[in-house]
């Protein structure tokens, strides 16, 4: 066993800070996750469930107590490659899996880990850390901040689109889902999409799982099914997972419901297309779309937006570990040269005063002791990071400072992005 020193984080007598093994720690890290999780694993998922988390990247707290040692909390991450504005894609470290045991509550484990993790992602060289927030009150405190948010729509079955330009040509093929059948198709499409806060599945497991039909999660639906969207030469330009559910309403008329869990297209015609069938198949009576990106072509495709139902989730939150690599490796739309002074509790390399000059070719990001223009927390910098979060509405919360008169807008424009960020899948 492998213990990690827990500074600047003491934990309680008893606990020991270690990195876990794949194998032999398994069923205890599996153990750890149904306690803080409150949930178990229904036996009829047991054939089809898929470990993805990967060798030398989870951490847990063991506790030696009268009746032995046991795994009291746990986290993992993903090495993950993200896209930023302009489309680079930079080492990004994939929070997972944090639990804490509800029997070692409120003795500083979760606190501990997530120091061990900020700083071990740091030594991988890692540039930010993002995370999917089980509970979002939590991760502001170890400098998160929301980066990329994602759309939920309701609307009725037959709800107008705009007309597409040889949306006709393209062909929509509908199976049921077979991870190792449509994986290929699937990931053609995901891994082709621009977008800031776009992360690929780079590993077989992550594949598998994001097809993955869990029989518990149907709830009288059926199946997962797959719409893939193909030109004249067969090559997938765009997909959705979805399943439905029947249902009967007044007058006995159909009143099923389309669940569509994942959507992407690449071009204007693929995502009339893909839609056009979604919002077209027999016996539903609505349509549920869950994963959306702010922007989604859906949104500028409906010919009605009246009458149906959306709301905005928080999705991806981000850390930035490294900041001036962080700033360095994104794109700016327009000029910038903007002193920020930057608070950062956890990771005092990133805290100080940082010059920001450049522009759509490139900025210097350097310390410097020159007068600050803006301040603004490592939170809320992350949250800006990706362009989907103006450091003008930030300034209107309070969270970001104006030091110097007419330095705001300037400095937002230049932090924008125009596609909005976006991940679109869970992990």
């Amino acid at each position: 066993m492998t213990f990690i020193d827990p500074t600047p984080v003491p934990l309680p007598p008893g606990y020991r800070l270690a990195e876990l093994d794949d194998a032999a720690d398994r069923a205890a890290m599996q153990e750890v996750d149904r306690w803080a999780f409150a949930s178990d694993l229904a036996p009829e998922d047991e054939p089809v469930q898929v470990w993805t988390l990967e060798p030398g990247r989870s951490v847990g707290v063991w506790h030696a107590g009268a009746r032995g040692t046991a795994l009291a909390a746990v986290h993992s991450s993903f090495a993950f490659r993200l896209q930023v504005p302009g489309g680079e894609r930079v080492p990004a470290s994939g929070l997972t899996w944090v639990g804490v045991h509800p029997g070692h509550r409120r003795r500083g484990l979760g606190r501990a880990m997530l120091h061990a993790h900020l700083r071990r992602s740091r030594e991988r060289g890692e540039v930010v850390s993002v995370l999917n927030a089980a509970e979002s009150g939590i991760y502001e405190r170890y400098g998160y901040g929301i980066a990329t948010h994602r759309v939920a729509l309701s609307l009725g079955r037959g709800a107008g689109l705009r007309p597409v330009p040889e949306a006709e040509d393209l062909v929509v093929e509908l199976e049921t889902i077979d991870p190792e059948h449509h994986s290929a198709d699937v990931e053609r499409v995901h891994g082709a999409v621009v977008r800031p806060g776009w992360i690929t599945r780079d590993t077989p497991a992550l594949r598998t799982a994001h097809l993955v039909d869990w029989p518990s999660a149907r709830r009288g639906a059926e199946r997962k099914r797959l719409a893939v969207v193909r030109d004249a030469a067969g090559r997938p330009r765009g997909y959705a997972v979805f399943r439905r559910k029947d249902s009967w309403g007044e007058e006995n008329l159909p009143a099923g419901t389309v669940e569509v869990h994942d959507a992407l297209a690449l071009d204007p015609a693929a995502a009339r297309a893909l839609w056009g069938t979604l919002l077209d198949l027999d016996l539903m009576g609505q349509v549920k779309a869950y994963t959306l990106a702010p922007d989604d072509a859906l949104l500028g495709l409906l010919t009605e937006l009246r009458g149906i139902g959306r709301r905005v989730h928080d999705d991806v939150w981000l850390r930035i570990l490294d900041l001036p690599a962080a700033l360095r490796a994104r794109a700016y739309p327009c000029g910038v040269d903007v002193v920020l002074e930057v608070s950062d509790p956890l990771v005092p390399d990133n805290a100080g005063r940082w010059q920001v000059r450049g522009g759509p070719g490139g900025v210097q990001v350097t310390p410097t002791e020159e007068a600050a223009h803006l301040a603004v927390g490592i939170a809320d910098l992350g949250a800006a990071y990706l362009g989907g979060t103006s450091l003008t509405a930030l300034a209107a919360a309070g969270r970001v400072t104006e030091l110097v008169p007419g330095t705001l807008v300037p400095a937002a424009t230049a932090f924008s992005w125009p596609v909005s960020p976006s991940t679109g899948w869970g992990f």
